[in-house]
């Protein structure tokens, strides 16, 4: 027909191996060429599988026949987290990266090829999508001499091994029971939607089984699900196809809760049971400053464990403050009862009115001399010798000393010091127990949800 060309047949044979490629060049206004192979000697020693790849090398060009018509490509991928950085804010993952699509412009006959439907080729020689990780942090290294499986119909699987070390927004407020969900957006810079369309070749909970249970990694984190989303990616001029993935990841708990919770309410448990020895006869000092600096010590070795990143610290930073705080106040209160006690040279001062109405009892008639000692009973002259050494409060006094009714309103002064610290202790020992309480009942709950 007059306007109409015939289509030309270009035929190219290697004798060698006997493997012919015959390009066909239609007229149709859109098509583009394809390659038909024929190798009829595939089966022998001799074929150069260099030959076959030469022939494929049309990766200068998106494989469709008609520029109306948008290639599709699949991906999935298996994932295991290798690390998570709080201070960077970063997550280190290891990523297998499956992509497939079909390439119409590859065909062959699984006849002519001693029944071969599927063989590999050298990635560099095919189209691949330029795919990237919005959240990469690093430069991209792809090992070398990577492969594809090209069947013969066209259909092509690539897979490409990745670590991805991606941002990631971590909130660390509940640490160590904190879960996290980071994001991984695959998206192409050259393809727009109108040229590309991105989808899934598996499902989001095929990927999170297969990640739990073909690559299992024993680390800090676990993977816990992953679920995607596909918003546009909107440009100046243009739209691209994106698919976002969720990748919720939870800390193992066993290695915290071992090393952090377990000895800091150990070490809070003995401080508040300490409040059962007596105050009168023993001087606690000594082994509440211990604990203390046992405490202290515990906290700087575990400081690289403890998380402060900028942008405030976890809430188990409060539970130590707590700790500490009650050691501290029960380590001062020790000292004030064991110097009004023990260690004062003087006897001890008259007990507050107001701190007696307040915490004690009310004063009765007898007491107001205790409370408020007329200057007049002690004169200068009078000596101590005779007072009876403070040891048991019932303790009778002897006959005939001068300064017995001296005596009796000092010992009744430091038994109303003694009741004071009784009491002083039994306020500290139910904060210890409720703070412990509290303390336990909070971890429970946050490691069963």
């Amino acid at each position: 027909m007059p306007g109409a060309s015939t289509p030309r047949v270009k035929a190219v044979c290697f004798s060698s191996s006997e493997l012919c490629i015959t390009s066909h060049t239609g007229s149709t206004t859109g098509q583009g060429r394809s390659f038909t192979i024929n190798c009829s000697g595939f089966g022998q020693p001799r074929v150069e599988p260099a030959v076959l790849d030469s022939m494929l090398s049309r990766k200068a060009f998106h494989p469709v026949i008609s520029l109306e018509v948008r290639v599709q490509v699949n991906i999935s991928f298996t994932t295991a987290i290798l690390d998570v950085d709080e201070q960077l804010q970063l997550m280190t993952s290891f990523l297998w990266l499956e992509m497939v699509w079909d390439n119409p412009l590859i065909r062959w006959s699984p006849e002519e090829c001693e029944g071969i439907r599927k063989m590999s080729v050298l990635a560099r020689n095919l189209w691949l999508l330029d795919i990237f990780i919005v959240e990469f942090t690093e430069k991209e290294k792809t090992p070398r001499g990577l492969t594809a499986f090209v069947s013969n119909e066209g259909h092509i699987q690539f897979k490409k091994p990745m670590k991805v070390p991606s941002l990631c927004n971590l909130d660390i407020f509940y640490f160590p029971f904190d879960q996290q969900n980071c994001t991984l957006t695959f998206c192409s810079r050259l393809y727009t939607a109108d040229n590309l369309i991105l989808g899934m070749e598996k499902e989001v909970w095929e990927m999170a089984a297969a990640s739990q249970n073909i690559v299992p990694v024993h680390g800090e984190w676990k993977l816990l699900s992953i679920t995607k989303a596909t918003p546009k990616l909107s440009t100046d001029t243009h739209l691209h196809d994106q698919i976002v993935f969720y990748v919720a990841i939870k800390r193992r708990l066993r290695f915290y809760v071992l090393h952090l919770l377990v000895p800091s309410g150990l070490l809070v448990a003995i401080d508040a049971l300490s409040f059962f020895l007596p105050t009168e006869n023993v001087n606690l000092t000594p082994f509440k400053t211990a604990l203390l600096l046992a405490y202290i010590v515990f906290l700087l070795l575990m400081n690289d464990l403890l998380l402060l990143p900028f942008g405030g610290g976890p809430l188990i930073s409060v539970y130590f403050a707590l700790c500490l705080s009650l050691m501290v106040t029960g380590l001062l209160e020790t000292i004030c009862i064991t110097h009004l006690l023990h260690l004062s040279p003087t006897p001890p001062p008259p007990v507050p009115h107001r701190l007696h109405s307040l915490l004690l009892r009310r004063p009765g008639p007898g007491e107001a001399a205790l409370l408020h000692p007329a200057h007049g009973n002690q004169g200068p002259g009078q000596s101590r010798a005779c007072l009876p050494g403070l040891k048991e409060p019932g303790e009778p006094e002897p006959s005939g000393c001068p300064e017995s009714g001296g005596a009796r309103r000092e010992q009744e002064v430091v038994e109303l010091w003694v009741r004071f610290g009784h009491l002083m202790d039994t306020l500290l020992f139910r904060l210890y127990l409720l703070f412990l309480a509290s303390s336990l009942v909070s971890v429970i709950v946050l490691w069963s949800t």
